[in-house]
């Protein structure tokens, strides 16, 4: 069991609290599922919860954490505590340290001392129910964001605690592996399990939630059964995302000279792993793009060939008619910009505004300040111009984004799951926006495991399966 109470917590040089007086009891056997926006302290208060706070970070602290009876300052360290909590952080990536995937699970059940027929019988079954094993010898650092995070969930069942702690588990996995998760979490729970998940897609893991806590500026604003509190229209729309009437009237009418982006007989290979076979697509100005399939279907290395962050092993792939082969990234950048899975791999400025005068000075772009005033209230985001990029909520860093690529004035907007770690509210935000860059004249690729984005939002949907695209189809007006 774990007990929080009166839990208070501001990061060093902050003054905002992260966490406030907050009280939480995760029983035994139970599923508690916190959600809630950007920034409202759902991965902080992970970190209380498993003694990260108090045995790793500065910054000032209050209240009481207690796991199972035993106060975590009592614990020699997180060696010790790791031994009753397993933990999976919302950068799965922070967790891979070995060179397969296969190495990073053996290094867990070998951490458990158990015998090698027990070990090779447990990585063969852990392996099965997370859908490893035929990637089992790649290295864990060039798979796809929702591969990577089945294989920190999978190191993590290895070490057999009887307490999880899960930061958004499922962000960047497919529906199919969504579903594979939640049975897997599912069956954890009927074995006696105590889980702590923070998530947005509560539609999914509705049925072994227990109790559902929404936060709200470092508290809790909601906690109790989920069909209770969901009975709040506020809280609801910050539980279950709503997309539509976004996408209204019919799409808006198509030119028929020359596409924005034209692949012909496209394929990569990651050092002779083929990742793209032979695709062929055309992407006209203005329109409304969702690409969609499962992780590992290709959809990440096909967009990055248009703007050459990967360079065709072979075909050819053309932006409004210029082979991506005679250009360089820099020329490219002039009218394809590229939002990318997590916005942070993108920031690196001391200031909101230094971040995007950053690109505007590699364009040449004049009268810096009016673009970065006019981006920056594109996304509602003009009250932040002087503050660090980190110091902003995630769905604040992912507007931000956007308004990066905004900034330098690209005709071609594309974006890498736009909506990951959103609650309700800001992703219908943040597709709003990008709505309504469309209709200024971009035209807006969105890769998405979220078929309500297709279906709400997007003119056609592109299915890619196994690096080949499997349909290519209008989406019909609401």
């Amino acid at each position: 069991m774990i007990k929080l109470k009166d839990v208070s917590y501001t990061y060093p040089h902050t003054v905002q609290e992260a966490l406030h007086r907050l009280s939480l009891v995760l029983e035994p056997g139970r599923c508690i599922m916190v959600t809630g926006p950007s920034g409202a302290g759902k991965t902080t208060l992970c970190l209380a919860a498993c003694g990260i706070l108090f045995h790793e970070y500065g910054g000032k602290k209050a209240g009481f954490v207690t796991i199972n009876g035993r106060d975590v300052s009592a614990y020699t360290g997180l060696s010790e505590i790791a031994k009753n909590i397993g933990i999976v952080f919302d950068d799965a990536e922070a967790q891979m340290i070995f060179t397969t995937v296969e190495e990073e699970i053996l290094s867990a059940l070998e951490y458990r001392g158990l015998a090698p027929e027990e070990i090779e019988r447990r990585l063969a079954s852990i392996m099965e129910v997370t859908y490893l094993s035929a990637i089992k010898d790649r290295s864990p650092h060039n798979l796809s964001g929702g591969q990577k995070q089945r294989v920190a969930l999978a190191a993590t069942l290895a070490l057999g605690n009887d307490i999880l702690i899960l930061d958004e588990p499922t962000s960047e996995l497919d529906e199919h592996a969504t579903r594979r998760i939640v049975e897997i979490l599912s069956n954890l729970k009927r074995q006696g399990k105590t889980i702590l998940l923070v998530e947005h897609k509560y539609a999914h893991f509705r049925d072994m939630v227990d109790t559902l806590v929404v936060m709200e500026h470092g508290a809790i604003s909601a906690i109790g059964a989920p069909g209770e509190i969901l009975d709040d229209e506020r809280i609801k729309r910050i539980v279950i995302p709503d997309f539509t009437g976004i996408r209204t009237g019919a799409a808006p009418a198509l030119p028929t000279s020359t596409p924005a982006i034209a692949v012909r007989n496209l394929s990569y290979s990651y050092d002779e792993v083929p990742a793209l076979h032979n695709v062929s697509i055309g992407i006209n100005a203005g329109e409304f793009v969702a690409i969609v399939g499962e992780n590992g279907s290709g959809k990440t290395t096909l967009v990055k060939q248009f703007n050459r962050l990967l360079t065709p092993t072979a075909g050819d792939v053309e932006i409004r008619g210029k082979n991506t082969r005679d250009c360089t990234i820099a020329e490219l950048a002039r009218h394809v910009g590229l939002v990318f899975q997590n916005p942070d791999h993108m920031f690196f400025a001391d200031t909101v505004k230094d971040e995007i005068a950053f690109g505007l000075e590699n364009l040449g772009i004049k009268n810096k300040d009016v673009v970065i005033d006019a981006a920056l209230g594109e996304v509602g985001l003009l009250h932040t111009k002087t503050l660090y990029p980190r110091w902003l909520s995630r769905g604040e860093r992912q507007r931000l984004a956007i308004a990066c690529v905004v900034a330098m004035q690209p005709a071609i907007i594309v974006l890498d799951e736009p909506t990951t770690g959103l609650d309700g509210d800001e992703a219908r935000l943040v597709m709003e926006i990008l709505k309504k860059l469309q209709q200024n004249g971009h035209t807006v690729i969105v890769i998405t495991h979220n078929r309500d984005i297709a279906q709400y939002c997007a003119d056609r949907m592109i299915t890619m399966d196994q690096g080949r695209v499997s349909s290519d189809t209008r989406v019909p007006v609401e």
